[in-house]
């Protein structure tokens, strides 16, 4: 079946999808099926490294079936993973090169938009998205950084084929575990343009624990290939602090979590010991400044195995929260709630979940509140007034929202426990009956407390950027003072006063959505004055803007008073071209909501007799 590389002719196919097989054939079909059903010229070459479980036969079916996009090559004895995408990458003449494992498959239309793009953007390899992956771009991107895709190192990407071919990129062989991640940071170190696709799964991956939690110490020996790989290629300095980061944080201190606790004493004195290695070696100055608590903490206690124990137990207990209360008080927002580590007092509940019992193991800590604005990322810390030192207890906590910078800030309950701090986001378990209070004006700025949608989590708006303002704009009078209509009114934010905040009253017509700007003035704690002219013929809706600390906000203007509404007016006018007009201007309330609006017409002096004489045969 096989051929020699220097026969192998370029048959005009796009993709060359290599897919290693050993003893997969309950999910094999699944995967040739989502493989041909791809809409690009393709190749399908399958190394089957001597299965034993029907899985030969099955190729064969699919080879006779399909033999001019089936390439079957079969070895007598199973080897590497690596070494069967290597015997699979000889055989590729595609343009492009995919890897796919036989208990993987790929959405319908995934090749061909990765084609597209790494046609469209000259791109040496284009990641997709993968199902489910909590790692990775959310936003398609043409030409990525290398510390943006550095989080996703499997293999399962587009590769264009002579790229590979020009910079001698393999598999190392002699890797069972890893060896993808080596082949992605070698490939990732040389590409010139690398192209994302995140907005649709593409690659199905295969559901499973990683390898590393059930055997961290081979872990942590295989990860130093890749990281001495992407030494190599990278010269010391900034950029390879953030990549070290992504190792030492990920492959290397995660296993001082849940898989330290699993482990029995004498090989967890190994796996601190492999640890101490490696951050003595990769650990600068710089990916230092980059650990969070957690991680920093591990850092300091890697000679001390009990303490290293600890911080796993705060890792991995669950974290049990509750809402009991949110009240302004002046204006300042009081948040009540109770916060504790589960099982965190002699035996640990989350170390017996890992099959490891832990006695005299007890933790203290204490809880707090933590603000964390979406965008920025900025974190207030508020005061407590009242915790408990412990690792569970109850708080009270007295947010200055005087002092928070406008955005959106989500609440997050946290537990500071031997150096290393929890979060969760507060607000999903409540009291029963416990809500959140309306919004308030701090300074001229709003604040809205809300409860998401989706999970009930709590979040304090200051400025109004994403949750509902309730603000009322009500008309007190609308009159003429020559052709100038004066508005008049109120504007209330709940029940306080905002007229402060207004800064513009705006018209805007109906069908060709024009607006028309006039300026309006605060009158009154409540009230507030605009003067509007130069509407053209059309139906204008009124709309008041008031800048409430965030962006621009509108409300309609409401009649609440129809006598508050003055008479229609006319005029005659001569600046038309075809002559003397009459302009109607009639402020009036909608009929369903109240709204005020303003009806402007123009009639020629024909057109007003016409009107006059169906009015007199009417009557």
């Amino acid at each position: 079946m096989d051929t020699e590389s220097d026969q192998r002719a370029d048959r005009g196919i796009d993709v060359s999808v290599v897919v290693p097989a050993y003893n997969r054939r309950a999910s094999l079909d699944r995967c040739l099926t989502s493989l041909l059903v791809q809409r690009v010229a393709k190749e399908i070459i399958v190394v089957d490294g001597g299965s034993r479980d029907g899985t030969r036969a099955l190729l064969g079916l699919y080879a006779a079936h399909h033999p001019r996009l089936i390439t079957v090559i079969q070895d007598a004895q199973p080897g590497t993973p690596g070494g069967a995408r290597n015997r699979g990458l000889e055989r590729a003449a595609g343009r492009y090169v995919y890897f796919c494992d036989a208990g993987d498959h790929l959405a319908p239309d995934a090749l061909a938009r990765l084609v597209a793009v790494a046609d469209g953007n000259g791109a040496d390899i284009v990641v997709g998205k993968v199902a489910g992956a909590r790692q990775g771009l959310r936003e398609n991107a043409d030409k990525a950084s290398l510390t943006a895709v550095y989080d996703d190192l499997s293999c399962f990407k587009l590769f264009r084929r002579d790229f590979l071919e020009r910079h001698a990129i393999r598999f190392d062989e002699t890797q069972r575990r890893g060896e993808d991640m080596t082949f992605t940071v070698h490939a990732y170190c040389h590409a010139r343009v690398i192209s994302v696709v995140a907005d649709g799964d593409c690659h199905h991956a295969e559901g499973g624990g990683e390898a590393s939690a059930r055997d961290p110490l081979g872990w942590l020996r295989v990860v130093r290939t890749p990281i001495e790989v992407m030494a190599r290629h990278v010269p010391p300095g900034a950029l390879r602090d953030r990549l070290l980061l992504r190792h030492l944080r990920r492959d290397v201190l995660a296993q001082l979590g849940v898989p330290f606790l699993a482990a029995c004493e004498a090989e967890r004195e190994k796996i601190a010991v492999e640890v101490a290695d490696i951050c003595g070696q990769w650990l600068t100055p710089g990916v230092r400044a980059g650990l969070d608590g957690v991680d920093a903490a591990r850092v300091a206690a890697l000679d001390d195995p009990d303490r290293l124990v600890r911080l796993a137990l705060v890792e991995a207990a669950p974290l049990r929260h509750r809402l009991n209360g949110v009240e302004w008080r002046g204006d300042r927002l009081v948040i009540e709630g109770w916060a504790a580590l589960a099982g965190a007092d002699g035996v640990s509940d989350s170390a017996a979940l890992t099959g490891t019992v832990l006695t005299g193991t007890a933790l203290t800590g204490t809880v707090g509140l933590v603000l964390r604005e979406r965008m920025s990322r900025e974190e207030r810390v508020p005061s407590v007034t009242r915790g408990a030192t412990g690792a569970a207890g109850s708080f009270t906590a007295v947010l200055d929202v005087a002092a928070l910078p406008p955005g959106v800030w989500d609440v997050h309950v946290a537990v500071e426990c031997e150096g290393a701090r929890r979060l969760a986001r507060l607000g999903s378990r409540r009291e029963p009956g416990t809500g959140v209070p309306p919004a308030h004006l701090v300074g001229g700025v709003v604040a809205v407390p809300f409860l998401t949608r989706s999970h009930g989590h709590l979040g304090l708006d200051v400025g109004g950027h994403v949750a509902r303002i309730p603000a009322a704009v009500r008309l007190t009078r609308a009159w003429w003072r020559g052709r100038r209509l004066r508005v008049e009114g109120q504007a209330l934010m709940g029940e306080e006063a905002a007229a402060a905040a207004v800064r513009h009253l705006i018209w805007r017509e109906r069908a060709s959505g024009r607006e028309h700007r006039e300026r309006a003035v605060a009158v009154g704690p409540r009230e507030f004055a605009a003067e509007t002219a130069g509407l053209r013929p059309g139906t204008w809706d009124a709309y008041l803007e008031l800048v409430l600390g965030g962006p621009p906000v509108r409300f309609p203007v409401k009649v609440a008073d129809a006598d508050a509404l003055d008479r229609t007016l006319r005029w005659w006018c001569g600046a038309l071209r075809w002559g003397v007009v009459q302009w109607t201007v009639r402020p009036y309330a909608t009929a369903v909501n109240r709204r005020l609006s303003v009806s402007v017409r123009v009639a020629t002096p024909l057109t007003v007799v016409r009107r006059m004489a169906r009015i007199l045969r009417h009557h």
